[in-house]
């Protein structure tokens, strides 16, 4: 054997270049198989037969990428190969060149990653077990001996202890990898100490019956012959004489291997009587498995290989006492038999130095779910979980964040996303109302309820219980009927302390590992996630979206003002513009606004996004009919201005929230006074928002709309604070009063020679343009921030005619931007330059460059430098990199040395963020907190003082024009109940659809694909120095056939004549969905 061994390793070519193609079930799935005729045909018909090698290997892990390709010894890795990629890979390989338009690009930074294991994904694995996947093709047993393979076994025969190998193994520290953790030499050794005349048997658990979990199978796929020799050794030290391999029959790939794995080891001596010319003879056969998730619990997998039904049985006898057949039995999973012959090749001491006390090796995991990089991972035991989310898994996808990870299949626990520095290892995930399980890791991010899944996976284990114990078959079935309830808003607070006490008793009282961790979902989700019950329960709402009997039209629930959009939409797709319009404006009173300003979450909701199409244009949509229909068409509810229990309310602040409360306390038929700071109402509407954006013709003669009455007075230049206080206005006969008075002061950078003339904060150089039309930026302008404010800002900067460029300072990367992509791509059209990954550290002014000695210019005129005092010269900034994650899921911005760089400028403007200017409300007795924020309860929007309520970005913190309408739309139904006598916070009710609108007819001629309608833009030559209105408005055409597109969620709903018949529309409610 070892002359056969060296024989291959001498014959191992690692000069001629190769062409590594996997071909794991994923490989195949994806197109591998055409890889590797391409380039099988593409050698032979180049003549490369000696200058290219080709290897057939098993899964290499990242899944996510497949077909893909590693070419040795470049180790250049291409992802997501095509046929036409795959022709040009080979000819490169033949001439030694890396295709570097081929490689794998880091999504953060754009640029190609020449080696796999530079690449995040790789890079932070330790990968004893995997990196065989790479090495070996599977069904070559040349090839494992050659880099090797049966070289521990080798070693363990030449010990010619059994006891050492047994002593080899604890000392290593190996536990179970099935998921019990059980110590793998302790187990080995009670199998040892039994005496068996009809011998012992050893058992491959390949059950694998977690959903999500192919740990196994590509460990099967890829290197059969690892879990081959570690039950030889195994067997060897405890004296067994049978093996076992038990795998899920819907592993054909991986059975086939298994077989040819199996009959290799026969021929060469492995297998079979007399191993390798020794006294010692074991043999392994294979047997197929239903793939029940019961078989993973020990005594139901032996049951299961004997012919009978797959159910536990009491112990004791335990297996290793009385197993398969009455002989003594020990069993371990596939990642417990490939680490053994780990153990031996390299040592059980410098195998126990990766991980962490009383959890030594490595640990492979399935990871998948709401993350970038998903696949196949192997990490040191003990490795914090952040570090595998986001080091390894890239983060989220897109702009969401992660909730939460559930580890260890159906039976685990769900960890939230504050919870990350947590240890992946068996005894930390114990602790944290989790299990290590067989590997799965289910990664959640916050389009993810845990409700749902709480009941998803009781919904899995309720079947899969094989009902032996009461308490599993009908404790599961009951928690699952209890979820299914709160998931409907059918939930009471009750059924919280019931689901604790039936998970409790489940946990207690079963007999086998399925009963004894079925109840983790549950326990897990309510310890970790309780907020969401209650909101389910209290709120009958579902923040993630995903209960449909709570969300109803997710366009009409996502929305802050609970517009029908649905509604509205179906009309213009029906030709009905003014019932669509009296639809909107019944639920907005800022219509034409929001059509142009609305962050769109009813967009980002829309089923047809969620299901990975393009989400209905709603926004667009109500923009058209906003500008088609005449305002005074709507037809408002009759006022109940003559009530005789009707009050004085004082709104302070004519923002959006202001002004929508006062419109909603006029309609309830109070008498409302506003007063606001600024000489025009509006708040950051008119002072804020540029005018291509939102029209200031627009804006007025929609607030004209809302102040057109006698009953709701306006006082401008009236200052909380300086003119009045609350004191006065209660003094003057006011029974309520609303502070909505914004977040408008801008946060600042704290450096040096920030008040340099120059330097403007974002509010203070808007409102000085849009309220008063003076131009303050200069020659080159930079701004500073990455939000709405500091894209405004630049875009309006890039307009004023003294301006020759602006450029966009950001810390972290564009995708990282809050603010809306659309604007961020406008801004970049007219010619505004985009640096990220950038930190302003030192502001440079004219007056210090000339103490320093050194020359400036302004790039505007020439200048005498000590003609001007104390006026910006330049900005110094400093490069960063991303770092780690921080606890909001985003890769910290670190400082790179040396990597300062100036830029000269004329006008720097500041736009990191504003907070209230609330000092005045403190010193008049409301409760403020260290932001400036005012507190109020969050269900009443009151404050500390009684008949004092707040709203908008006061409360919030800057915010959506939308949210701070919804909050004065809110505050004027608590202030209507206030002012009655009655209980200020009304039960919440569900918004589902309960209007029919008949669906439009179908031609024949529709179209069956088409695309999502996008507002047409003014070209970017145009909007140079022009504050023309950049979006246009769609046409007829346009809006209704993207109309058309919307799958018509309400019909789920609507065309139930009774809510109790929902079960009758199910079908109809799935197929929307």
């Amino acid at each position: 054997m070892k002359t056969r061994q060296a024989e291959l390793a001498g014959a191992l070519d690692n000069d001629t270049p190769c062409i590594v193609i996997p071909t794991g079930t994923c490989g195949l799935a994806g197109g591998a198989g055409d890889l590797i005729r391409i380039a099988k045909r593409e050698i032979l018909a180049n003549g490369l037969a000696g200058k290219v090698r080709l290897r057939i290997t098993g899964c290499h892990g990242f899944c996510q990428v497949e077909p893909s390709v590693l070419v040795e010894p470049q180790r250049a890795f291409y992802p997501r190969v095509g046929l036409e990629q795959m022709k040009r890979i080979v000819e490169a390989t033949s001439r030694g060149d890396v295709l570097t338009d081929l490689l794998y690009t880091d999504p953060d930074t754009g640029l190609p990653i020449e080696k796999q294991e530079d690449i995040p994904f790789f890079k932070h694995q330790v990968r004893r077990i995997l990196a065989w996947n790479e090495k070996v093709d599977p069904i070559r047993i040349g090839d494992y001996l050659a880099h090797g393979g049966y070289l521990a076994l080798e070693k363990v025969f030449g010990a010619g202890v059994p006891g050492e190998v047994i002593s080899a193994v604890k000392r290593s520290g190996l536990r179970g990898r099935g998921g019990g953790g059980f110590p793998t030499g302790m187990k080995w050794e009670l199998l040892a100490r039994q005496t068996a005349r009809r011998g012992k048997v050893l058992v491959c658990n390949a059950d694998e019956g977690d959903p999500g979990a192919y740990m196994d199978r590509s460990l099967l796929e890829g290197n059969p012959h690892s879990i081959l020799e570690g039950m030889i050794i195994g067997a060897y030290a405890t004296g067994a004489t049978e093996g076992i391999i038990y795998v899920r029959h819907e592993y054909p790939y991986a059975i086939e291997h298994l077989n040819i794995a199996i009959k290799q080891a026969r021929q060469l001596g492995l297998l079979g009587k007399h191993i390798l010319g020794t006294d010692f003879s074991f043999d392994i056969d294979i047997v197929k498995g239903a793939g029940a998730f019961v078989c993973g619990e020990e005594t139901a997998l032996i049951r299961s290989i004997e012919g009978k039904m797959g159910e536990p049985r009491q112990r004791p006898p335990f297996p290793i006492q009385k197993g398969i057949a009455g002989k003594p039995t020990a069993i371990n999973n596939v990642e417990t038999w490939a680490n053994i012959p780990v153990i031996f090749r390299m040592g059980a001491e410098e195998f126990a130095r990766v991980g962490v006390a009383n959890n030594a090796g490595t640990k492979l995991f399935s990871l998948v779910g709401k993350i970038r990089n998903t696949g196949l991972i192997e990490v040191p035991m003990g490795m914090p979980l952040k570090d595998i989310v986001y080091g390894i898994g890239g983060g989220p996808v897109g702009k969401s964040k992660i909730k939460a990870v559930q580890t260890g299949g159906p039976s685990g626990g769900c960890i939230p996303a504050d919870q990350f520095d947590l240890t992946v290892d068996y005894d930390s995930l114990a602790a944290a109302g989790s299990i290590m399980g067989s590997g799965g890791m289910i990664v959640m991010d916050n389009n993810t309820c845990m409700v749902d899944v709480a009941r998803y996976f009781m919904n899995f284990l309720k079947d899969e219980s094989c009902g032996k114990c009461f308490t599993c078959r009908k404790g599961t079935q009951r928690m699952y009927e209890i979820l299914d309830d709160i998931t409907k808003g059918k939930g009471t607070l009750d059924h919280l302390d019931l689901l604790t006490e039936l998970a409790l008793a489940v946990k207690d009282t079963t007999m086998c590992g399925l009963g004894q961790t079925a109840a983790n979902p549950v326990l897990s989700t309510l310890r970790y996630f309780r907020n969401e019950y209650l909101n389910h329960v209290l709120e009958k709402r579902c923040g993630a979206f995903v209960c449909s009997d709570l969300v109803g039209a997710p366009c009409q629930s996502a929305c802050a003002l609970d517009t029908e959009a649905w509604r509205y939409v179906a009309m213009i797709e029906k030709g009905d513009f003014e019932e669509a319009y009296q639809i909107i404006r019944q639920a907005n009173p800022f219509p034409s606004v929001c059509a142009r300003v609305c962050d769109r979450k009813c967009e980002t909701r829309c089923n047809l996004a969620v299901s990975g199409g393009e989400a209905i244009s709603v926004r667009a949509l109500k923009r058209f009919i906003t500008d088609r229909i005449d305002p005074s068409i709507y037809r408002q509810p009759a006022s109940l201005n003559k009530r005789k229990d009707a009050g004085r309310v004082a709104v302070v602040g004519a923002g959006p929230a202001g002004l929508a409360a006062a419109h909603y306390l006029f309609l309830y038929g109070h008498k409302v006074t506003v007063f606001d700071a600024n000489e025009e109402p509006g708040g950051m509407l008119v002072s804020g928002i540029p005018t291509y954006r939102l029209p200031i013709e627009v804006l007025r003669k929609e607030i004209a709309s809302l102040l057109d009455s006698e009953h709701v007075t306006l006082k401008n230049n009236t200052v909380l604070g300086r003119d009045m206080t609350i004191d006065d206005l209660f003094n003057e006969g006011f029974k309520a009063v609303f502070v909505a008075i914004g977040a408008d002061k801008s946060q600042r950078l704290g450096l040096e020679g920030e008040t340099v003339d120059g330097i403007y904060s974002s509010m203070e150089f808007l409102k000085a343009f849009n309220l008063h039309g003076n131009e303050l930026a200069k020659g080159h302008v930079g701004v500073v921030g990455g939000g709405n404010s500091a894209v405004d800002a630049a875009r309006v900067a890039m307009r004023q005619k003294d301006v020759k460029s602006v450029t966009l300072l950001y810390r972290r990367t564009c995708q990282e931007m809050p603010a809306y992509a659309e604007e961020v791509e406008a801004a970049q059209e007219e010619g505004i330059k985009l640096e990220t990954l950038v930190s302003p550290v030192k502001i440079r002014y004219i007056e210090a460059a000339k103490a320093e000695g050194v020359t400036v210019e302004t790039f505007v005129e020439p200048v005498q430098i000590d003609a001007i005092n104390g006026h910006l010269a330049d900005i110094k900034c400093v490069r960063n990199r991303l770092g780690d994650f921080d606890s909001s899921g985003r890769r910290r911005p670190v400082p790179m040395p040396e990597s300062d760089f100036t830029i000269n400028l004329d006008t720097l403007i500041v736009a990191i963020g504003e907070t209230p200017d609330s000092a005045p409300l403190a010193a008049m007795g409301l409760d403020v907190d260290k932001n400036g924020r005012l507190r109020v309860n969050t269900d009443t929007l009151e404050t500390n003082r009684k008949g004092v309520f707040a709203g908008g970005d006061l409360v919030t913190g800057p915010n959506t024009v939308v949210d701070a309408i919804a909050a004065g739309k809110k505050a004027a139904g608590v202030i209507d109940r206030y002012l009655c006598g009655r209980e200020l916070a009304e039960p919440p009710q569900l918004k589902l659809p309960d209007v029919f609108v008949e669906p439009a007819a179908v031609g024949d001629e529709e179209p069956e694909d088409v695309s999502r309608a996008e507002p047409t833009a003014l070209p970017a030559h145009m909007r140079q120095k022009s504050f023309a209105e950049v979006e246009l408005s769609l046409t007829v055409e346009q809006a209704r056939c993207e109309a058309g597109r919307c799958l018509r969620c309400d019909l789920a709903f609507t065309r139930c004549k009774d809510r109790d018949e929902q079960t009758v529309c199910a079908s109809m409610k799935e197929e929307s969905i």
